[in-house]
């Protein structure tokens, strides 16, 4: 008895910790929702269905603005994953056997290279909150508008009675697929939107692996793991959807579509070497009149901060063939001053050529030529 005493008291500690952070969520997501409805409700009216699905796109406009850089940071994580897939093999193989000694090289190599594994997941981890509040405010607006949830909402009550009784096309946005007891416009229009997100979350799937990925990152054990999550996740997608009210799915379907064409945009212009983008990219400069190796320097020198025409230097040799002025590095600076054998430069008309002095020979070698 005492047990399950402690145990219940346990679950309600952990509830209400859950609550606690829960609250600013519900607080920022009302608050978004309240004042997108302020916006539009003069163009189309404070009760309209369009009304409301405007507020809720609003919301993940909004959201989805803030989350750029963790997107971009997110492609490229992803991106520099699959271009140390064959470093990653090498150390497999090298020490498949010795677990701890393959651990502390991984996260060698991922220093080395500046790649966090877990930067990939953040923008879908912050998201997560964002999507569980809407949820709970629709939720609740849907089963009981008497009890609201968010600060905003809890101060308009008649919002969430005006939000419980919209209708979008015929069918309720607090409404959802299941149960069926009066199949109706709700039904049908919960079941366009789930099919549409799945198929939007399948295509963007499917592009960034077919598009950008190199052809090595998809043999092996991970791209097996890959391909099962290309059919796995939108058949999740397909199934959830059936239980979650209409204007959660319109959240779900807008921030999908967003998404998806944030990832065409930046995989068609910031393409993964290697990849049937990276090819396509080259074709598209090119007929342009641009050289992709300088872009792609470019782009390597603001990533690492260093200046252009070192980068430049280190990955074209074209350019220094052409006689294009590159400034390298000062440990390659230093090379190339010794493998220089003559020098030409004016100095009031006079020519002065500057010679290499002969290489430091041991004494052995010099007693063999005497």
């Amino acid at each position: 008895m005492q047990t399950a005493l402690l145990l219940f008291g346990i679950k309600d500690t952990f509830m209400d910790m859950g609550s606690a952070i829960m609250q600013p969520i519900y607080w920022a997501v009302s608050g978004l929702i309240v004042l997108a409805h302020k916006i539009w409700s003069p163009l189309f009216g404070a009760d309209s269905g369009l009304t409301w699905v405007l507020s809720i796109v609003s919301l993940v406009v909004v959201i989805r603005t803030l989350l750029i850089p963790l997107f971009v940071q997110q492609i490229n994580t992803s991106r520099n994953m699959q271009l140390v897939q064959p470093k990653l093999k090498a150390l497999q193989d090298k020490y498949g056997s010795d677990r701890e000694r393959l651990g502390q090289e991984t996260m060698k190599l991922y220093r080395e290279e500046g790649v966090n594994p877990a930067a990939s997941c953040l923008p879908v981890l912050l998201q997560m909150p964002i999507f569980l509040a809407l949820f709970r405010v629709l939720e609740g607006a849907a089963r009981n508008p008497i009890i609201p949830r968010g600060h905003f909402f809890k101060t308009n009550p008649e919002l969430v009675q005006s939000l419980h009784d919209a209708q979008f096309m015929g069918a309720r946005l607090a409404g959802r697929f299941l149960p069926l007891d009066n199949f109706g416009a709700t039904q049908i229009t919960a079941m366009a939107l789930i099919l549409g997100m799945t198929a939007v979350l399948f295509i963007q799937q499917r592009e960034l692996m077919q598009r950008n990925m190199p052809p090595e990152a998809l043999t092996g054990p991970m791209a097996q793991q890959q391909k099962m999550m290309l059919y796995l996740f939108p058949f999740m997608y397909l199934f959830t959807g059936l239980a979650i009210p209409i204007g959660v799915l319109v959240y779900w379907m807008t921030t999908n579509l967003w998404t998806l064409c944030q990832q065409y945009i930046l995989i068609r212009n910031n393409p993964t070497p290697g990849t049937p983008a990276h090819l396509d990219w080259q074709e598209r400069m090119r007929a342009k009149g641009k050289d992709p190796d300088a872009i792609e320097a470019e782009r390597r020198a603001k990533r690492s901060r260093k200046p252009v025409a070192a980068t430049a230097a280190a990955s074209s040799s074209s350019s220094e063939s052409e006689g294009g002025a590159t400034a390298a590095r000062p440990g390659v600076a230093r090379q190339n001053v010794a493998r220089q054998t003559v020098r030409k430069a004016n100095d009031g008309g006079r020519q002065v050529v500057q010679r290499q002095q002969p290489t430091r020979q041991p004494r052995q070698a010099r007693k063999k030529k005497k």
